[in-house]
């Protein structure tokens, strides 16, 4: 749910990125706090209060460039604005398709579509439940369409529906006599659209529950994964590859590599995107565990160690002096290995930072994890310019700096784009990009799954704008074959 004059923001960016083909065709699923909107067609007459009465009622007013009169927009309705680029130039197909796909998402409820001439919208009943607005710029569509689910039809008495006085407004939940679920109606809109405008992505996407062929592989060998959980439990180690729920993990375990989790298993924070246990008290540091890190990167024969960590704001030097002890244990224990840290944001201590750079670690990496209108939502204690500070500050004291970005949480290009532009400034080098998947229900749904082929232009756009390191698609993790993405390789 958010604020009508954001998303109209967030759509016209996307407009603006397909028009310049930096883009797909894209669909934007959204709820709206209350608002009115009038189309070009219409006036303030078209209003059954004063603006005053809105105010009062926290309802927002705009006036808007599509097609049509006044509607309302609220809580329960489901609204959608596809953003697609028009090859055929026919507006008129655009929209029967757009009506069609409403009358697939009724009929799935057993409801019976209704249409009238020359008023673009559906009826179920003689009663209105989805009205359609649309918009065009050098042939990209925007604005769209808006289906109550379990819309209060009261809301449209503030207004004259779409100029009807006689019009009568009801809802999916009006219409089953039972509970109308939005979430299930955006999965069921999903599917509609997908077979109306992209039939090549059905077979793919069948299913919101299942993840597009590309994101599936082939179940790892438990003999393999069982011997490598049992020489870590000897050295009562943790990895990241098993506490946040790494889709690597078979591989990785298979070749005999890991990323050490120090510090503990349980977080101080609660970021949402993060499968690692969250909250409770995280106990004290084991002060051996820098020694059995070394012991064990030398059992397994590594040439490149990756050490990260979960986040301890309840430490001083949140866990700073830790991450020193491990790079010179590793380094005392197995001479002529490489030494990666992904290290927390240590809450902006500059005396911890330091502390940690001065052991001087072969690769320095700290993720901002996603662009910064999103850190809100996706990781709610955690600061970005804070976060690119510590990426500078780490350049300017000589070390190999790395980052990474989830993709898939509702970021737009140009955000992306402006966020790789940041990281180059602040002495990034090595970049991955990866999809952001969902440890559970309990977490942040994934926004859009990014095909390979997107991935891959993300690639060589940051090379071309200067990073040495790069390693993007659906399966990369920031410690993923570190042993190669770290240096001058690409995968």
């Amino acid at each position: 749910m958010i604020d009508y004059r954001e998303g109209i923001y967030r759509q016209k960016r996307v407009v603006a990125e397909r028009i310049a083909d930096k883009c797909p065709d894209r669909l934007l699923l959204v709820e709206h706090r209350p608002v009115v909107t009038i189309g070009r067609s219409g006036s303030l007459k078209d209003l059954c209060v004063r603006p005053g009465v809105l105010r009062r009622k926290k309802v927002a007013l705009h006036h808007v460039d599509r097609g049509g009169k006044a509607t309302f927009h609220g809580p329960g309705q489901l609204v959608a604005y596809p953003v697609l680029r028009l090859k055929d130039k026919n507006l008129h197909a655009y929209l029967r398709r757009l009506l069609d796909t409403l009358a697939e998402v009724l009929r799935s409820y057993g409801l019976i579509p209704e249409f009238k001439a020359g008023n673009p919208g559906v009826w179920v009943g003689g009663a209105k439940i989805a009205s359609v607005g649309i918009a065009v710029q050098k042939w990209v569509t925007y604005h769209g369409a808006a289906l109550n689910v379990s819309t209060d039809p009261g809301w449209f008495n503030l207004i004259v529906p779409c100029g009807r006085p006689d019009e009568k407004i009801t809802s999916i939940e009006r219409e089953i006599g039972g509970r109308a679920d939005l979430v299930e109606a955006k999965k069921r809109f999903a599917r509609s659209f997908r077979r109306a405008f992209a039939p090549e992505m059905a077979s793919d996407h069948s299913d919101d529950t299942r993840r597009p062929a590309w994101l599936i592989r082939p179940a790892p060998d438990p003999t393999a994964v069982g011997r490598m959980a049992a020489s870590l439990q000897e050295f009562r180690l943790a990895t990241v590859c098993q506490s946040a729920h790494c889709p690597n993990l078979g591989e990785c375990f298979g070749r005999g590599t890991a990323t050490f989790m120090i510090l503990g298993t349980r977080c101080t924070r609660r970021c949402r995107f993060c499968a690692v246990e969250q909250g409770g008290d995280p106990g004290p540091l084991e002060g051996n565990e820098p020694f059995q890190v070394a012991r064990a990167v030398r059992m397994l024969g590594l040439k490149h160690a990756v050490v990260t960590s979960v986040t301890r704001d309840d430490l001083p030097d949140g866990g700073a002096e830790q991450f020193a002890r491990t790079i010179q244990q590793i380094r005392t224990v197995c001479n002529g290995t490489r030494v990666e840290v992904l290290v927390p944001d240590f809450s902006g201590s500059l005396g911890a930072l330091e502390r940690v750079c001065e052991s001087c670690p072969d690769v320095f990496n700290h993720n901002v994890e996603t662009v910064p209108r999103l850190y809100a939502r996706v990781r709610p204690k955690a600061v970005y310019r804070r976060s690119l500070g510590i990426l500078s500050y780490a350049s300017g004291r000589g070390l190999f700096v790395k980052s990474g970005l989830m993709l898939g949480l509702g970021e737009m290009e140009t955000e992306i784009r402006e966020t790789l532009v940041d990281l180059k400034r602040a002495g990034c080098t090595a970049l991955t990009l990866g999809q952001y998947l969902a440890p559970s229900a309990d977490h942040l749904a994934v926004a859009r799954y990014v095909p390979p082929k997107e991935f891959d232009r993300w690639a060589e756009a940051a090379r071309t704008m200067g990073f040495k390191a790069v390693a993007a698609g659906p399966l990369v993790r920031s410690s993923y074959r570190a042993d190669t993405t770290s240096g001058a390789t690409s995968l």
